[in-house]
């Protein structure tokens, strides 16, 4: 799909907005780069992990995807000569440890999630390795001190060297003639070395090393001659705790680069899993629907809501989205929307284009049950700015070759969405392109929504059974359009009627009526004609869709209940066995006293068992016992 027509159409803020519904950033990275697929097979796929993880969100728990980063460019540092720093391996080591968590996940999910458990495969348990990085370096990104025993020991002779030379220092300063000749009674550091303050003018005075002196020249920092062994003793240690640091780091750097692959496949297949939850929650929270692919390009859209304008209805409670049923590619395939500016046509024409994207990516639909969105091949879109008052010759010129671009590349398989068709020369003229446009459009035989203003583009769809009309409503009384979309009625600018409301006078809007042409009037007449018949026909068929989606609903809702009853079925069946393979000595679970105990003797003919805990036996029923792994804390 080109970037012209994902830009039109708002698709990165859906985008958007479906990474903020995943965990990490992994997932969200996914997310923002989500394209539209055109195979079905695939876009199916899609849909069917959001199914399989939203029954395991419900029945078992959403995945533990806490502490999971995007570690992929430390994995790759791994390999350099220098290795990696503390708080890298320590950002490592609660990714993988986290995979752990993930794994368990996956074990605990019913067998009849495939699609979930195929994606669970290319996971890796690395939690042994994110133990070892933790073993080494504590959550401050520091060494610990037994991260070897090496490091362990160099550590310990420093600890004696520091406190030696405290001991030394506290002789030092116990002396009344010693404290007399320095600035301040304490000790204080230069660089690597604890020194003393001196007065300058008893330099001599106390043997030792003079390090530096003060800015102002009246203090040297004069290191005593029984320290200084000490101090160069430590200066020894430390670059010997330094080698062995740079060694622990170098040891732990290579354990990740030796599993550098399988680290990548477990993110990737972490950063899906990831995505598919988003999905999850993206669908709940818009109370969202996955719809149907079907093989051929009949779009049907049920309550479908415009996305962008659901976000922001989500964030404003005064804000309201009105839904719309719209369909092509069954008995029409192309649509051609009027009514008055303002009323919703544009967004009814977004609508379809955005909804269609988001299926072509496996993303939930804001729309209702029994919606089915065809994989167009392509999405052509033309649409200017609804709210300008005045259009230039440029602007018109500039739209009419964004058409003529789309007539020349549409196919039977796209799906052409053209705003405000006419708009911006002449209106006879306008009218006269328009309706060779829409021919044309015809004869390629693709799905398409044209929105107008120009009334003499109605006529088409009575000369044309694949074109219909639609329209937006418009309140005569509140002046106001409702945004509902009607099929099979096009739609008036309702300017006489707006004009009469507003107060022109009778005798005006009369002759006004007498100015419409000919044209216009006959096609309203036609209009009239036929409208109780298409308005009966809408009826009956929106009520023959809501019993087949009723239908539908009872038999999901059976299977539901039929898969529930195998499954307690089989955990009978499974406890039975259980129960008649319990041995002396065996220990179970008792539900009654919530505590583990074991079996003295079983009475299968009564359906009790003598169990002991401690010095204590009591009588049980049989279904009080359960396996211990089963039991409510097991976990």
């Amino acid at each position: 799909m080109d970037v012209h027509t994902l830009e039109k159409l708002q698709f990165g803020h859906v985008r958007s907005s479906l990474a903020d519904c995943c965990a990490c950033t992994l997932g969200k990275g996914l997310a923002r780069q989500l394209e539209p697929a055109r195979k079905v097979s695939a876009v199916r796929g899609w849909f069917e992990q959001v199914r399989q993880m939203e029954r395991a969100f419900d029945e078992i728990a959403v995945p533990p995807l806490g502490g999971v980063h995007d570690i992929r460019a430390h994995v790759r540092d791994a390999s350099q000569p220098a290795g990696l720093e503390p708080h890298d391996l320590c950002r490592i080591s609660e990714t993988l440890i986290a995979t752990s968590n993930i794994c368990r996940w996956l074990v605990s999910l019913p067998e009849d999630l495939p699609l979930i458990h195929k994606i669970g495969e290319r996971i890796g348990d690395f939690g042994a390795v994110g133990q070892q990085i933790n073993r080494a370096i504590d959550e401050r990104g520091l060494i610990r001190d037994d991260a070897s025993k090496k490091l362990l020991n160099i550590r310990r002779s420093i600890d004696h060297q520091r406190e030696e030379i405290r001991r030394i220092y506290s002789r030092i300063l116990r002396k009344t003639e010693v404290l007399r000749i320095l600035q301040y009674p304490n000790t204080t550091m230069r660089g690597s070395r604890t020194v003393l303050p001196l007065k300058t003018e008893y330099r001599g005075r106390l043997k030792g090393i003079v390090h530096s002196s003060s800015d102002t020249g009246s203090t040297l920092f004069i290191e005593p001659a029984g320290v200084v062994e000490a101090n160069n003793s430590i200066v020894s240690l430390k670059e010997s705790e330094r080698k062995e640091i740079a060694r622990i780091l170098a040891e732990l750097s290579y354990l990740v680069h030796q599993n550098e692959k399988e680290i990548f496949r477990t993110l990737e297949a972490v950063a899906v899993i990831d995505l598919i939850a988003g999905k999850v929650r993206y669908k709940k929270s818009r109370k969202a629907v996955c719809p149907e692919i079907p093989d051929n390009y009949h779009l049907v859209l049920h309550q479908a809501r415009h996305p962008v304008l659901l976000d922001l209805a989500r964030e404003d409670e005064n804000k309201t989205v009105v839904p719309i049923d719209v369909r092509l590619g069954d008995d029409f395939d192309l649509l051609i929307i009027t009514g008055p500016n303002t009323g919703g046509k544009t967004v009814t024409l977004k609508t379809i284009g955005l909804i269609s994207l988001m299926a072509q990516c496996g993303i939930p639909i804001p729309a209702g049950a029994g919606s089915k969105v065809p994989l167009y091949q392509r999405i052509h879109i033309d649409v200017g700015d609804e709210q300008s008052i005045e259009q230039s010759l440029s602007t018109f010129s500039s739209h009419l070759s964004n058409i003529l671009k789309t007539l020349r590349e549409a196919k039977k398989n796209s799906l052409v969405l053209l705003d405000e068709l006419g708009s911006g020369t002449d209106p006879d003229e306008g009218a006269a392109i328009g309706r060779a446009i829409i021919d044309e459009l015809a004869g390629i035989g693709c799905s398409g929504v044209v929105t107008t203003h120009l009334s003499a583009l109605k006529s088409i769809a009575f000369g044309n059974d694949r074109i219909d009309n639609g329209s937006v409503e418009f309140d005569p009384k509140t002046l106001r359009p409702t945004y509902h979309l009607r099929l099979g009625e096009p739609g008036n600018s309702n300017a006489l009627i707006i004009a009469q409301r507003l107060g022109m006078p009778k005798k005006m809007v009369k002759r006004a009526k007498g100015y419409l042409s000919k044209r216009g009037k006959a096609i309203n007449k036609v209009i009239a004609a036929t409208l109780d018949s298409r308005r009966q026909a809408e009826r009956a068929r929106l009520e023959a869709n809501d019993s087949m989606l009723s239908a539908e609903q009872q038999r999901i809702h059976y299977m539901q209940e039929v898969r529930k009853l195998e499954e307690e079925r089989t955990a009978q069946y499974q406890w039975y066995e259980w129960v008649n393979s319990i041995k002396p000595n065996q220990e179970v679970y008792v539900r009654k006293f919530e505590t583990t105990a074991k079996v003295v003797r079983l009475n299968l003919q009564r359906q009790t068992a003598i169990v002991s805990s401690g010095a204590v036996e009591m009588e049980v029923h049989l279904n009080e016992l359960v396996q211990p792994e089963k039991a409510p804390d097991s976990d």
